[in-house]
């Protein structure tokens, strides 16, 4: 059976798809953009700001299905510029819990809303 989560202390789907959705006992997060929940702002003045953003509603949506970031074992990061990477790296390994999850970083032409940066997990339940 799935469960659909969603959490008011991230951002809003900017199309037709659920924050997050419970299937057994792994939570697939779609992908955050670095937009702030509270005042509809995308964040987009550093690729540092915006991967930190993005990494809180990935966060609060995990909270919001009783996990938090340890639990991940996936994460994707997509990018539009190449140049971006370093920065993303930095902030993300700094905030993203040791020993760090699987993960993948994709350069894309672009992503919703102009963003800079999208983050998607797959997270585990020990429940």
């Amino acid at each position: 059976m799935l469960k659909h989560i969603h959490s008011d202390e991230a951002a809003k789907p900017v199309a037709a798809y659920t924050q997050a959705v419970i299937a057994g006992d792994l939570v697939f997060v779609s992908g955050c953009i670095p937009i702030n929940h509270t005042t509809g702002e995308l964040i987009s003045d550093s690729i540092e700001n915006a991967t930190k953003q993005s990494l809180t509603n990935v966060e609060n949506i995990l909270i919001g299905a009783g996990l938090n970031l340890k639990d991940v074992v996936k994460a994707s990061v997509f990018m539009i510029d190449s140049d971006d990477y370093a920065g993303m790296n930095s902030v993300y390994s700094k905030i993203m819990p040791q020993p760090f999850p699987a993960r993948e970083a994709i350069f894309v032409r672009g992503l919703p809303k102009g963003a800079r940066v999208e983050i998607s997990v797959i997270a585990h339940s020990h429940t």
